[in-house]
């Protein structure tokens, strides 16, 4: 007999209507939630109502539903806690009751300073033809030292990284410097790319304020919207670091099992939570992706299904859902046994996803073509009925 009852939420993100993925789309994939955030509104700014009633009535017009804000973003002004960040902690608060009155309560933010995910290549072509985004230790390296020039760089990377970027660099023309440049400042779709200036001048203020500040800001943050949260029912979930290392002398605090099990205990209490992001954590070498899931289960609000492919120096590109480092059958199993305990479903979309067929001819957002992400919904569907024989 089948049961609806103890089925993962499917959801897909959705970048709004400039998006080249329509709802239309979405539902031809089979999702029923969307993933997706007013990105027009500048970060730090009150979402209004209207505009999230507005985005609600386009979404539910396709016959879908919004079931997870991605994201709400935390203004720098927080993150580093200078003057006038209480002001945009009253901003962030009116954007969250704004978004519990049309009824979204699951809300998935990051704490990265800066620079919201890197990678160094957009279009890695994997032995299928299809292409990947990628990360690499050399290509950070050259835009590290050579691009954005930052003092004492060097220091940050083993030797055999310094030897490799020289040679590197020496092979590169100015179109692909430049390109470089663009991969790694490149922000979130339909938002402004970060500028260099403004990426050294916030290098410099992370450095004073160190992992320790980073960490007591996150906690300052998260105890000045726990009343709205409560008050709203809203849950919040903490997106890990992407990649789950210091990059760019910038601290991490959302990297690996010990990492998110402080933030929990920083502000324990219910509203707090994790998206599990197997596709960051998988990058971390040490990471156990089962062991973690484990650790901050009963928190985890939504998840952020993908894999990766890593080599001994840390570089990875992404994989195909199924097909990479991350043991996707048994982070499954995990998934669908606490799935399981659950009154509502877990929402999960598929994470990013190789731009492949036809989608190679389309200007695309990278990392979030349809057909890659539709190959990776069906597969992570099909696993989870393969395990709970629940169809």
């Amino acid at each position: 007999m089948s049961t609806n009852k103890h089925k993962l939420l499917q959801t897909w993100r959705w970048y709004g209507p400039n998006d080249p993925v329509s709802l239309q789309d979405v539902k031809q994939a089979g999702a029923t939630g969307i993933v997706t955030a007013l990105h027009h509104i500048p970060h730090g700014e009150v979402w209004p109502l209207e505009d999230i009633k507005e985005r609600k009535a386009i979404i539910e017009a396709a016959g879908l539903h919004w079931a997870v804000v991605e994201s709400v973003p935390v203004h720098e002004a927080i993150k580093t806690r200078r003057p006038g960040a209480e002001k945009y902690l009253e901003n962030y608060n009116t954007s969250l009751r704004n978004l519990a009155a049309c009824g979204i309560k699951t809300v998935c933010y990051n704490f990265m300073p800066v620079l919201d995910w890197t990678r160094t290549q957009l279009d890695l072509e994997m032995v299928d033809g299809s292409k990947a985004l990628y990360f690499n230790w050399t290509d950070l390296a050259v835009f590290d030292i050579y691009i954005l020039k930052r003092p004492n760089a060097e220091a940050d990377y083993p030797a055999n990284i310094l030897t490799k970027a020289k040679v590197r660099l020496e092979s590169l023309s100015e179109a692909e410097l430049t390109e470089l440049r663009i991969n790694v400042l490149m922000g979130i779709p339909n938002e402004k790319e970060i500028e260099l200036e403004t990426l050294r001048a916030s290098i410099d203020e992370y450095q004073n304020i160190g992992r320790d500040g980073l960490k007591a800001n996150l906690t300052w943050f998260l105890e000045g919207i726990a009343t709205t949260c409560t008050e709203t029912g809203i849950k919040m979930t903490i997106h890990p670091d992407d990649p789950p290392y210091p990059i760019l002398g910038l601290p991490r605090i959302a990297s690996t099992k010990e990492d998110l099990t402080s933030i929990l205990r920083s502000v324990d209490q219910p509203f707090n939570g994790i998206c599990y992001c197997t596709g960051s954590l998988g990058a971390g070498v040490d990471n156990q992706l089962v062991d973690i899931f484990e650790a901050v289960k009963e928190r985890v609000y939504f998840l952020h299904l993908r894999n990766v492919t890593k080599d001994e120096e840390g570089n990875f590109y992404e994989a195909d859902h199924l097909g990479g480092d991350v043991n996707m059958y048994e982070v499954m199993k995990a998934v669908a046994a606490e799935n399981a305990k659950r009154d509502q479903p877990m929402p999960f979309r598929p994470d990013h996803g190789h731009q492949m067929l036809d989608d190679l001819n389309k200007v695309t957002n990278p990392g979030y073509s349809a057909i890659g992400r539709l190959r990776g919904l069906a597969e992570l569907r099909g696993l989870e009925m393969g395990i709970t024989g629940n169809y």
